[in-house]
């Protein structure tokens, strides 16, 4: 069973920026393929970025693309979301979400893919 507790969530201003960072209490978070998703109020869960295991290979939604960043550190057990330059249709709940990727580079899109969650953080962005 892994635990995922994300953080860093809040308002910003549109142009400004957050980071959320995500705290697992497994020590074996380099077994898993983490991602970060998003679900707007009325809108299905939609992957924003993922990161494989060893932090090599990355993948970012074409609507964050540039200026959010993704980044992991498998001996802290904690994965970052880098969000600058944000804008008010980026605001809702993000979650936090491992799945286990054996030794592949994986980078799973769909959520039915991840099976541990966070219970989300808020972000709201204002114009």
């Amino acid at each position: 069973q892994v635990q995922l507790v994300e953080s860093g969530g809040g308002l910003a201003q549109a142009g400004g920026s957050l980071r959320l960072s995500c705290a697992a209490s497994t020590r074996t978070l380099s077994s898993y393929s983490m991602g970060w998703f998003r679900q707007a109020p009325g809108k299905e869960r939609e992957i924003v970025a993922a990161i494989s295991w060893d932090g090599i290979a990355r993948y970012y939604a074409d609507s964050v693309m540039g200026r959010f960043t993704i980044s992991r550190d498998n001996a802290e057990n904690t994965v970052i979301l880098q969000m600058n330059s944000l804008k008010p249709e980026d605001t809702a709940v993000f979650y936090c979400a491992a799945a286990p990727s054996g030794s592949t580079r994986s980078l799973p899109h769909f959520p039915e893919s991840y099976d541990y969650w966070g219970q989300g953080t808020q972000v709201s962005v204002s114009s």
